[in-house]
C-alpha cells in the first residue's frame, strides 16, 4: 500500500510539472512568430519600451524649471512695455510690432505657468527678476512711460532690443541644457521670433 501511494504522489508531481512547462511555453510563444521571446524580460524590446515611457511623456530638469521661472516675468515685463505704447506710440510699425509681441508672449506665459504647476514647482524664483538679462529697471520703465510720440518710439525700440536680447540669451541656454520637449520648443520659438524682431527694431531705429 505504501509503495502504491508513493507511485501515485510521483505521478501527480510529474503531471503538475508537465502542466507548468506547458503554460510557460504558451507564455513564451504568445508574442507571435516575429519575436518568440517578446513576452519575457530578457533586456529586449518589451523592457526597453516600458522604461522609455516616462521620457517620451516629457521628462524635465532644473534647466527647464529655471527657464520657465525666469521667462514668465521676462515676458510679463515685455507685455507691460507693450501696454505703454497705447496712446504713446506714433510709428505704425512700432504699433504693429507691439500687437505681435502681445499675441505671442501672453500664450507662452500661460504655457509656462502650466508646466510649473504640472512639475510641482513655484512660478516665481523670488527677487522680482530685475537681475535677469534684458530686464528693465523701474527707472527704465518710468522713463519710457514719460515719453510720447517719436521719442517714445525710439525709447521703446532701444529698450525692447535689450529686452529681447536677454530673452534670446535665456532661450539659448534652455536649448543647450533643457530636457523637456515642450520647453525646448518654446525656446526655439523665442530665439527665432525675437531675433527677427531685434533686426526689425534696429531698422526702425535707423529711420526714426
Amino acid at each position: 500500500m505504501r509503495a502504491k501511494t508513493i507511485r501515485t504522489t510521483r505521478k501527480l508531481a510529474l503531471t503538475g510539472a508537465v502542466a507548468a512547462a506547458g503554460l510557460l511555453l504558451a507564455a513564451c510563444s504568445g508574442s507571435g512568430s516575429g519575436d518568440s521571446m517578446g513576452g519575457m524580460d530578457h533586456g529586449g524590446k518589451a523592457t526597453t519600451s516600458a522604461s522609455a515611457a516616462p521620457s517620451s511623456a516629457g521628462a524635465f530638469n532644473d534647466a527647464d524649471v529655471m527657464f520657465a521661472q525666469m521667462m514668465i516675468p521676462h515676458h510679463e515685463q515685455a507685455l507691460e512695455m507693450a501696454k505703454l505704447a497705447d496712446g504713446r506710440a506714433e510709428d505704425a510699425e512700432i504699433k504693429k510690432l507691439v500687437g505681435e509681441i502681445e499675441k505671442a508672449q501672453d500664450p507662452e506665459i500661460q504655457k509656462m505657468k502650466g508646466w510649473l504647476k504640472t512639475w510641482g514647482k513655484p512660478e516665481s524664483m523670488g527677487g522680482g527678476g530685475h537681475g535677469m538679462a534684458g530686464m528693465m529697471s523701474d527707472t527704465d520703465m518710468k522713463a519710457l512711460s514719460a515719453t510720447k510720440g517719436k521719442a517714445f518710439d525710439r525709447k521703446f525700440a532701444e529698450l525692447m532690443i535689450a529686452h529681447h536680447e536677454g530673452a534670446v540669451e535665456m532661450a539659448k541656454t534652455e536649448q543647450t541644457n533643457g530636457s523637456d520637449a515642450a520647453a525646448k520648443q518654446v525656446a526655439d520659438d523665442v530665439v527665432r521670433t525675437q531675433a527677427a524682431e531685434i533686426a526689425q527694431l534696429k531698422k526702425i531705429l535707423e529711420r526714426l
